[in-house]
């Protein structure tokens, strides 16, 4: 725990709390005149903590811990007035409740496009070549043994893996993330298709009906944030209309896709293979996530936890993000806002 600059207690003096800093260090700030500020940084906090940590905070910088609206309420937080979220979404946090107060949320949006990106066509290689698999059996002493690790990469039609010029990617949110996916995509040769929004009665120009990029894609991508109407968007109806050699990839959030329709999806071979870089719930384990249970042994599915984002970049672009989200609502010109 560290304090910055004057301890002056005034209004003009704001008092951070930074609830979950081994994420990634939390940067000095410059604050306009006349304010001051004090920083206060934990490493991790947990739910039961969260009261005590924030009571007289004005700012609090988090990244995935849950804010809801017991702990946003007059009486546990009655000085809040910023929360960054040192993060692209803001799922986390109950904007229902901001609102209401007055409380204004940031975030730093666009600071792990590159990484995700990159991490999603790395777990697309991974999981269309059986990377994994491969490792093991040859680690394990199989290719000598059997003379050929061949049939490993095989589908259960003898098939090979397709190459990209073969592929059809298909994507499920056109963000930046979603946008960056298709460059790159295209780039190695894939055909890229955007999916329109779910029962959209007219598809835009640009776009192909959701059903139809389910049926059309041999890779599905899963890059749209999470909210009410995201949740649940992929499940077993969904997953029923795919090619049986597609891949489904998830970098977007756990329950937009239902984890268990997943793995019934792979074990009947509706789909070739999955990965997933999300849970529903977090940290995740064989207990907790359908994904990670002891009869996924031997599917086809990849798994990472929650590090996609992760790069130098993405720390760079994630302090300077706070840090003029911060700087920037003290002197009257917030950014980067979402309520």
């Amino acid at each position: 725990m560290a304090a910055s600059q004057s301890n002056l207690k005034s209004e003009n003096h704001h008092h951070i709390v930074a609830l979950e800093a081994h994420f990634c260090p939390i940067p000095e700030f410059k604050l306009p005149s006349p304010y001051t500020y004090t920083l206060e940084t934990y490493p991790k906090t947990l739910k039961d903590q969260i009261p005590e940590r924030i009571r007289d905070a004005s700012i609090v910088i988090t990244t995935t811990i849950r804010l809801d609206a017991s702990v946003l309420s007059a009486e546990i937080s009655p000085k809040l007035q910023l929360i960054a979220v040192m993060a692209t979404g803001t799922d986390s946090v109950d904007l229902k409740s901001c609102m209401k107060r007055g409380i204004v949320v940031c975030r730093c949006a666009g600071a792990n496009v590159t990484a995700v990106s990159e991490h999603a066509i790395g777990m697309y290689f991974a999981t269309r070549r059986k990377f994994y698999q491969t490792q093991t059996a040859t680690r394990g002493g199989q290719w000598p043994l059997k003379g050929s690790l061949i049939p490993i990469l095989e589908d259960r039609n003898k098939k090979m893996p397709l190459t990209c010029e073969e592929e059809t990617i298909g994507l499920i949110g056109y963000g930046k993330i979603g946008q960056r996916i298709g460059r790159l995509a295209k780039l190695l040769g894939m055909k890229v298709i955007v999916a329109e929004r779910k029962g959209a009665k007219c598809v835009r120009e640009g776009r192909t009906a959701f059903d139809e990029v389910l049926r059309d894609s041999t890779v599905l991508a899963v890059v749209i944030p999470r909210n009410p109407e995201t949740i649940g968007l992929i499940g077993q109806f969904e997953l029923s209309r795919m090619s049986s050699s597609a891949v489904l990839i998830n970098v977007s959030r756990g329950d937009i896709v239902d984890e268990s329709a997943v793995v019934h999806a792979l074990q009947t071979h509706q789909i070739a293979g999955a990965a997933f870089d999300v849970f529903s719930q977090e940290p995740a384990n064989s207990s907790t996530s359908p994904l990670l249970a002891a009869d996924t042994e031997g599917l086809n599915v990849l798994t990472t936890p929650h590090t996609a984002w992760l790069a130098n970049a993405t720390m760079t672009s994630l302090q300077r993000m706070v840090r003029e989200a911060v700087e920037g609502w003290c002197a009257g010109k917030p950014v980067q806002v979402v309520v």
